[in-house]
């Protein structure tokens, strides 16, 4: 899928990532000499009145608030096939649900992050508007620089499920993350701040403890939840704090979001330092200004006719499984960009990743067999070099596989030469079941990560990569996409 030219006046750089509703892209705003993301409305959610209000009600709602804990919007329109889009600040270091997969944050760290989402929050509040939907990856990460030299900030984005107070009062409809969402908000009775009060808190449990409180499939089982396990941080004092936080009747919870970060602040300690290092280099190609060849007439992009699914930070697959794929890789297509990635697909154009150029070395595009005397399905893998996927001699790479299966598994293959395992997790994400497993400190390849998704009732998706940086990995996982399935 090649980029568009511009959106409007901004010349485009590369696409971030994209959702059911939504493709965001990184884009030059030349008149403030900096570099923007751009939320574009999907072209088939055009026609639909309820989703673009909502898409432009999201707009509204962060222009109500000034607070460098809040995504600034800066601009707004509409493109040539009417289309509406906004402009906003550049999330440079990613989410936090693509930090926490990659490394655990330090106690200090993950309070530092809590408060500034809490601050966040309560600028959304003050201007009467709720955020619904709390969780790692609605916040961002920015680099800002000033007298101190740079440090990044905290971020919430992503109001899609926003809402203004007076609307939220009454009976609403459903909706959030089963695993976040407070449960009068699963019920979609008529909800106030302490309902995103419980998001933050669950946030906090799962930033200090490395767990989710929950892991409800779905929000009818958000509705009545039990207690959360105990937290066992050593900090008996905290763990009140998050626990009162949690509380299935809102009104056992604090007053408000402040109350509940100043009173978890107090049990534990300021932070030591303001959130965590900078962990995705910027890239000076992609966020300064620069000459691009113009198309004429091309103010979109134009997506594929068949709608892809988009499939976020689903990136690994077990190593066995990647042993299998093979090939020097004839007859690989590749869409290139204006940059140092490419979008490369699989032989039935139905999987996608994007990956740099230095990952294109070996490229697979045939299907594959994953089980013997079983049918064909796409696959697709990419690698620095031929045998990147060898345990004796790795590199960098990425493999993407469908396979049948009617269940998760309960584990994945291991990797005995990497000293540090974490998981395996079971989560849920835009509505699909997961299973991840990460493992560090990997010789030749510093990081492996597998991951398991069940893509529909009779179908798994088995994707892994391999990567020296986290950054280069984050920006590989977030763009893998599927179609079909």
């Amino acid at each position: 899928m090649s980029a568009p030219t511009r959106l409007g006046r901004y010349p485009v750089r590369r696409r971030i990532g994209s959702g059911a509703f939504a493709t965001v892209w990184l884009a030059y705003d030349e008149h403030l000499d900096c570099p923007v993301a751009i939320k574009v409305l999907a072209d088939n959610w055009t026609d639909d009145h309820h989703v673009r209000q909502r898409f432009l009600e999201e707009g509204r709602f962060l222009r109500k608030v000034e607070s460098p804990h809040v995504v600034t919007v800066y601009d707004a329109g509409e493109l040539e096939d009417d289309r509406p889009y906004l402009v906003m600040a550049y999330a440079d270091q990613g989410t936090l649900a693509d930090l926490v997969e990659l490394a655990p944050l330090s106690r200090s760290q993950a309070l530092s992050v809590i408060t500034q989402v809490g601050r966040g929050l309560s600028a959304l509040h003050d201007r009467g508007v709720l955020h619904r939907d709390v969780k790692p990856a609605n916040v961002l990460f920015r680099t800002v620089d000033n007298g101190r030299g740079a440090h990044i900030v905290a971020m919430l984005g992503d109001l899609g499920l926003g809402k203004a107070m007076d609307m939220s009062s009454r009976l609403t409809m459903a909706g959030g993350t089963p695993s976040y969402v407070a449960p009068e908000q699963a019920l979609g009775e008529g909800l106030d701040p302490r309902a995103d009060q419980f998001s933050l808190a669950a946030l906090s449990y799962f930033l200090l403890t490395g767990r989710q409180p929950y892991s409800h499939a779905s929000l009818a089982a958000a509705e009545n939840p039990a207690p959360p396990e105990a937290m066992d941080i050593g900090n008996p004092a905290a763990e009140e704090v998050v626990l009162r936080g949690l509380a299935k009747d809102r009104e056992d919870r604090f007053p408000d979001v402040a109350s509940f970060t100043a009173a978890l602040v107090e049990a534990l300690g300021e932070p030591d330092d303001d959130t965590p290092p900078t962990w995705v280099p910027l890239d000076r190609e992609l966020t300064r200004a620069a000459s691009r060849p113009e198309r004429t007439g091309v103010a979109s992009d134009q997506p594929p006719a068949a709608p892809r699914r988009r499939l976020r930070r689903w990136p690994w697959v077990a190593a066995a499984v990647l042993a299998l794929v093979a090939g020097s890789g004839a007859g690989w297509a590749l869409e290139r960009n204006a940059t140092s990635e490419q979008t490369i697909k699989d032989s039935t154009g139905t999987l996608f990743v994007t990956v740099p150029d230095s990952w294109t070395g070996q490229v697979d595009p045939d299907q594959w067999v994953p089980f013997e005397g079983r049918s064909e399905q796409a696959s697709l893998a990419a690698g620095t070099r031929e045998g990147w996927n060898s345990e004796n001699d790795p590199g960098e790479g990425v493999f993407i596989g469908i396979l049948p299966g009617e269940e998760l598994p309960s584990r994945v293959p291991g990797h005995a030469a990497c000293p540090i395992q974490r998981g395996p997790y079971f989560d849920e994400k835009d509505g699909d079941r997961l299973m991840t497993v990460y493992f560090s400190g990997c010789p030749g390849v510093d990081l492996t990560v597998e991951r398991v998704v069940q893509v529909n009732q009779n179908q798994l998706l088995w994707i892994q990569i391999r990567a020296d940086e986290r950054g280069v990995a984050a920006r590989v996982l977030d763009s893998v996409e599927a179609s079909g399935y």
